[in-house]
């Protein structure tokens, strides 16, 4: 119950959020509900724990900020659910357990099924009903944005729904290789193995990170092994065929092949709208088929993008306060493909940054983690995020080989801490400014 002194309604804030967020706004904010409001913290009920998690890595800065805004007030918002035994982490890179770390986007409900990813999805769903039994293990793989994570992610909800006390850990490559490191230097390798070797179900994400890691690849090896000998199910996916990864050694390969091995394909023109439409739902946006038609005409490349041109549109509609339709798309579109023009590249924008923290472009690129390498790192990874074209992928790729979930930490990261440090902000004000000059 909010306290009597409350004259700010959450749909107001949650109104405000989509102003200051839009991107980052869904549909199913509708379902929140507000648990109590005293003493400058608001607290808000959500009914998964996931939506909890999604909302304390992407919204938390734009809700608090709507709450001060309404209110006029310094205001704190925590989320929370009822469901028990849940604990929310202030990042999703600190527990690999599914139910922590799952995007309530990526059910197999929000999932569009074509052509392309008919074979993908089939096995997804059977892996998801009978894991250990039906595909041990299931291969996934693909070029980037195309589908490959959500599928991921919609086995884990399954699972989680239909076997509660099973244990499904899900996780990209990166992170089981700096969990790996870091239990070798920390001398807690036992407890490392113990961490993936006890799971139900393992899920990792990006595999070809295993490459010319000889070490992690050993320690895979036999991680792989003993879930396989236990009927564990494992789930994989990869930005090709597993005979296609070089310097992954061939045990490896020969493993990833005893299982069911699916391929996902460009989504077709006719997906490509299902994708979009699809996607506006989830925001809780009404587009025509005249509009979902353009956008699919327009951006062929991947799933990813088709969202990135969504959030164009949607985000010119609340700052025009109009309707959306055929003109505003085109509108909307026309201005991101002038602003392609200037052909600004990743390149560009960290040397840009380099020069402006005094590093070096080969630190950026290290596996360093110090601060003054990790937050210009981070600081690159935002900002090419925002001023240019590229995908995850073709981000990380320029900072060291970095996949696209930790660019999207890095991104989500930053946005936040902008919010609450000035300089910082001032900094990213600054930095965009030379960008755009």
């Amino acid at each position: 119950m909010a306290s009597q002194g409350t004259q700010v309604s959450l749909y107001e804030i949650i109104n405000k959020v989509k102003d200051l967020d839009p991107e980052s706004h869904r549909k199913w904010f509708d379902e929140l509900k507000l648990i109590t409001f005293d003493g400058g913290v608001m607290q808000i009920g959500c009914p998964e724990s996931s939506m909890v998690q999604y909302l304390i890595n992407n919204s938390s800065a734009s809700f608090n900020k709507a709450a001060q805004s309404l209110t006029g007030h310094l205001v704190t918002v925590e989320f929370m659910t009822l469901e028990p035994g849940f604990m929310p982490q202030a990042s999703g890179f600190d527990d690999h357990d599914a139910s922590c770390r799952l995007n309530p986007d990526l059910t197999f409900d929000n999932f569009v099924v074509g052509p392309c990813n008919r074979l993908a999805h089939a096995s997804c769903v059977a892996v998801a009903n009978n894991p250990g039994e039906t595909y041990n293990p299931l291969f996934l793989y693909g070029k980037v944005g195309l589908g490959k994570t959500h599928l991921l992610h919609g086995i884990c909800y399954e699972m989680i729904k239909s076997h509660p006390a099973s244990k499904v850990s899900i996780l990209t490559c990166e992170e089981f290789v700096n969990n790996f490191i870091k239990s070798i230097k920390d001398g807690t390798v036992t407890k490392f193995q113990s961490q993936f070797r006890n799971v139900d179900t393992l899920v990792i994400d990006d595999v070809q990170f295993l490459r010319e890691r000889e070490g992690s690849q050993e320690e895979f090896f036999h991680t792989f092994n003993a879930l396989y000998e236990s009927k564990k199910q494992i789930v994989l996916s990869g930005d090709s065929a597993p005979g296609e990864m070089k310097q992954l050694e061939e045990r490896l390969v020969s493993r990833f092949k005893w299982g069911l091995v699916a391929r996902i394909d460009p989504p077709t023109y006719e997906t490509r709208i299902a994708i979009v439409q699809k996607k506006a739902q989830l925001r809780g946006l009404v587009i025509s088929e005249d509009v979902a038609e353009f956008i699919a005409r327009r951006v062929k490349a991947n799933i990813r993008e088709l969202e990135g041109a969504l959030t164009m549109i949607y985000a010119l509609a609340r700052t025009e306060q109009c309707e959306i339709d055929l003109d505003l798309a085109t509108m909307a579109l026309s201005v991101e493909s002038d602003q392609g023009t200037r052909q600004l590249s990743i390149s560009d924008v960290i040397k840009i940054v380099a020069e402006y923290y005094n590093v070096k472009l080969t630190d950026l690129q290290s596996k360093s983690r110090s601060q003054s390498i990790s937050l210009p790192r981070q600081v690159s990874m935002y900002l090419a995020r925002k001023h240019t074209r590229s995908s995850l992928e073709e981000i990380g790729g320029h900072l060291g080989g970095r996949d696209h979930t930790t660019v999207m930490h890095a991104c989500n990261k930053i946005k936040m801490c902008k919010e609450n440090d000035e300089e910082l902000n001032l900094q990213i004000q600054k930095l965009s400014e030379m960008i755009a000059s």
